[in-house]
């Protein structure tokens, strides 16, 4: 079983206020780019409970983590089942947490300041159960790919995926991806939003029963969003949200990767399939999801070329809140950056 490091592992003691929002957040060989996460993570005041749970890390992080634990009253840490996925994992930490608000974060994506309450305030008054996604950012202070997204169909995935939604106009129509279209003055339903960073209530999280975890990595973002909506609930983008993300930082192959995202795809249109007929026709154009999944990561290799995230990140030192705890001697803070994350960051900062 999972060896819990926890400083406050009993239930909250009669007389004590138990913590209003848990943030949850799933680690797998994350490298350097976790130390700067978490550090955004604890210098947000509106985080009173953080719980990690690590699917996996190298000996250095996992120690890192498990010294964090000890020292800092607000984490929890889970380790030791090994990699049980996302969807298990994100499932196990929100479970264990005791707030009354749940946010999701990726463990290479860095909160900027006020992020958090404007997600919380956005799910106010709205139809129940409700998801709402931050809006994300690559480190050069453009918008991010995913977080406002339009109906995922197999369909409009092939344009997608093979780009051809994005280049040919009659074609356009298809195109799900909303990150060039200005952004809302407010926060706005949006069929689609991403895991990256994004709000549930506790009580809407049970709800839902949680991440669907027949998916092991990718889509179960997608599938939580849908069902949401079926639910006759909201998926919220909350254009104030604002939140750094890197992406690419595992040191999993990116072909394991796009096959993961292929697989779920396919699992989350035959599941959304209403009959026999339109099972038949995900069954056929599976081999085409799946292939054009991997021919990404496969031309990028081709080419000689690494993808644009990747390729931006360099080995820097970013520019972060004040650490709420002290390094160990002889610790950095270093992470894996590119120069524009500073500017990035220190933009999304300011009022």
């Amino acid at each position: 079983m999972y060896r819990s490091h926890d400083p406050i592992a009993a239930p909250v003691a009669p007389g004590l206020a138990a913590p209003r929002l848990s943030l949850v957040m799933v680690v797998f060989m994350t490298g350097p780019a976790l130390m700067e996460s978490v550090r955004h993570v604890l210098a947000e005041p509106a985080v009173d409970e953080f719980i990690i749970v690590d699917n996996g890390s190298s000996w250095a992080d996992a120690a890192w983590l498990r010294d964090l634990a000890r020292r800092e009253p607000r984490v929890r840490l889970f380790q030791g089942l090994g990699n049980i996925g996302f969807a298990r994992a994100a499932n196990l930490g929100a479970a264990a947490a005791r707030g009354r608000h749940l946010v999701f974060l990726n463990p290479d994506a860095f909160l900027a300041p006020g992020a958090v309450e404007a997600l919380v305030d956005a799910a106010r008054d709205r139809p129940s159960p409700c998801v709402v996604g931050a809006r994300v950012f690559d480190t050069d202070g453009t918008e991010q790919r995913g977080a406002r997204r339009g109906e995922i169909t197999p369909v409009t995935t092939l344009l997608t995926l093979s780009k051809l939604s994005a280049t040919l106009p009659p074609l356009r129509r298809f195109e799900i991806h909303r990150e060039r279209e200005a952004p809302p003055s407010h926060p706005v339903d949006t069929p689609t939003i991403s895991g990256a960073c994004f709000y549930m209530s506790a009580a809407d999280f049970a709800r839902l029963g949680g991440f669907d975890e027949g998916f092991f990595l990718h889509v179960e973002d997608i599938d939580l969003c849908w069902r949401a909506r079926r639910q006759g609930g909201s998926v919220l983008f909350q254009p104030h949200a604002r939140v750094v993300h890197l992406g690419s930082t595992s040191r999993k192959s990116p072909l394991v990767i796009e096959w993961h995202k292929g697989r779920g795809l396919i699992r989350y249109f035959l599941k959304r399939a209403d009959g026999a007929s339109r099972k038949a026709l995900v069954l056929m154009v599976a081999p085409l999801i799946l292939g054009a999944a991997l021919a990404r990561p496969l031309l990028r290799q081709l080419s000689g070329g690494r993808s644009a995230r990747t390729a931006r990140t360099v080995s820097l030192p970013i520019k972060a809140p004040a650490p709420p705890f002290s390094p160990r001697r002889g610790q950095t803070s270093a992470v894996w950056a590119h120069p524009g994350d500073v500017d990035a960051c220190a933009k999304f900062e300011r009022p």
